[in-house]
């Protein structure tokens, strides 16, 4: 039997995928931070559901709707997910395809703070530039 919070990672995942905003902002609590690794234009500190949209509202943007995220796994307890995946998108001519493990806290059913650590930093700035 899944775990709720493995349930949640995957609807708003799935949500994501098939461009269901609205799902994916339901499953964001009021405070949400997203933090951006890296030293590219998406580096940085996101706070609550409109920026974290408008972040990858951008990456969209740039990538032309190339940005997708292919899910490996999926692993949650209470309070924590862990979701493989793999980073697929084009800009410029340029396609990239990274393994990247997203880390989630999890609170009251809502998703309340996310990292992202890919496996080539460098190349991921390069990409987003």
């Amino acid at each position: 039997m899944a775990n709720t919070n493995e349930e949640l990672l995957r609807r708003g995942y799935a949500a994501f995928g098939s461009g269901d905003l609205s799902t994916v902002q339901a499953l964001f609590a009021d405070d949400i931070v997203l933090h951006s690794s890296g030293a590219n234009r998406f580096t940085g500190d996101y706070s609550g559901p409109q920026e974290v949209l408008g972040y990858f509202g951008r990456i969209m943007e740039i990538t032309g709707g190339t940005f997708r995220l292919e899910i490996h796994d999926v692993l949650a307890n209470d309070t924590h997910g862990i979701v493989l995946v793999t980073v697929h998108g084009e800009r410029d001519g340029i396609v990239i395809a990274m393994r990247e493990v997203n880390i989630w806290h999890l609170e009251n059913g809502k998703a309340k703070e996310f990292w992202a650590f890919p496996e080539n930093g460098a190349e991921m700035d390069r990409f987003f530039g």
